[in-house]
């Protein structure tokens, strides 16, 4: 059994972590960016923001002011059992995120949509939002905290099946740009594209594959894997860069995940998980182990569900018969 204290204490030390120490992931892509940028403006800015996490790093403070509106993704594994279950887990999640808005400090986000009321903790309604994910085996639980800003750099669009690969990439095309000309992201971001299931599930989709996959990472589908690859480099070619100056480095990577969806229809929604990719992660064993990581590894085989594991009921009766 895994224990409360041992989950509420690890959960303030990814707070901590998120907010200053920015993945080595999406340091090596941003350094690359730094690297190939040739216009001046997009530049300097890059070298900026570099200069800026090392210096987050060293002063142990949050490595932007908006540290946006910290989240919670749990993935547990079969025979993982918490200290007081569930509810106590939750409990444990919200202290911490309370805790570390006074202690990093994070600044308090969360408001209520009409009152305009706060408890000064990014605590609230809903909020820190906590969803799951279940692996087969395993004892363990890991913890992912997510800091992606809460206002603008998403998109929604419901495009049809004849709309195809070019109706995709016009939207896609068509969200970055509003992304980049109107202030709607901080770029160089990584770039989440979610296809398919419902509205929610759609988003959903999208807002993982922005969050939760590392830069290099690829779909397990190699079609998708080279759509990925197509659509970094269409991203790039808009001439769009950092913080939305002219520019060559608008897309650190894209990341896109799918889910079934109606006959009808083919949901599709862009995210941008900004300048400042906040995300740490840890798995608590029972026994008392900790070990910390960047790379939430959300999307495993059995995330994806790629295969039906079992027959039919059509078939099977037709077999039988």
């Amino acid at each position: 059994m895994i224990n409360i204290d041992l989950i509420e204490s690890t959960a303030n030390e990814l707070m901590q972590k998120a907010a200053i120490e920015i993945p080595e992931d999406y340091l090596g892509g941003l350094k690359k960016a730094a690297k190939d940028e040739t216009n001046e403006l997009p530049s300097f800015v890059l070298n900026v923001m570099l200069e800026n996490y090392e210096v987050a790093k060293e002063d142990r403070c949050a490595m932007c002011g908006d540290t946006g509106v910290p989240r919670w993704f749990v993935k547990l594994g079969n025979e993982a059992q918490v200290q007081g279950g569930m509810v106590a887990l939750e409990t444990a999640l919200r202290k911490a995120t309370a805790n570390a808005t006074n202690s990093v400090p994070l600044r308090p986000n969360r408001v209520h949509p009409l009152w305009r009321t706060d408890h000064n903790n990014n605590v609230g309604i809903g909020a820190p939002e906590i969803e799951y994910g279940y692996e087969p085996d395993g004892e363990w639980i890991d913890l992912i905290t997510v800091h992606k800003g809460g206002l603008f750099g998403t998109d929604y669009r419901m495009l049809f099946p004849s709309d195809g690969m070019q109706g995709i990439k016009r939207f896609y095309l068509d969200s970055l740009m509003a992304f980049g000309k109107r202030g709607l992201a901080c770029q160089p971001a990584i770039i989440g594209i979610g296809l398919g299931g419902s509205k929610d599930i759609c988003m959903n989709l999208g807002k993982r594959a922005s969050t939760l996959r590392t830069v290099g990472s690829r779909n397990s589908d190699e079609r998708i894997a080279e759509m990925e690859d197509e659509f970094k480099e269409l991203g790039n070619s808009i001439g769009m860069g950092a913080m939305g100056f002219v520019g060559k480095n608008m897309v650190v990577d894209c990341n896109i995940e799918v889910g079934y969806c109606h006959t009808g229809g083919m949901p599709m929604s862009v995210h941008a998980f900004c300048l400042s990719s906040r995300r740490a992660v840890a798995r608590i064993f029972p026994d008392g182990r900790v070990e910390h990581r960047t790379d939430p590894d959300w999307f495993t085989p059995y995330q994806r569900r790629e295969t039906v594991e079992w027959e039919p009921l059509l078939e099977a009766a037709h077999e039988s018969s």
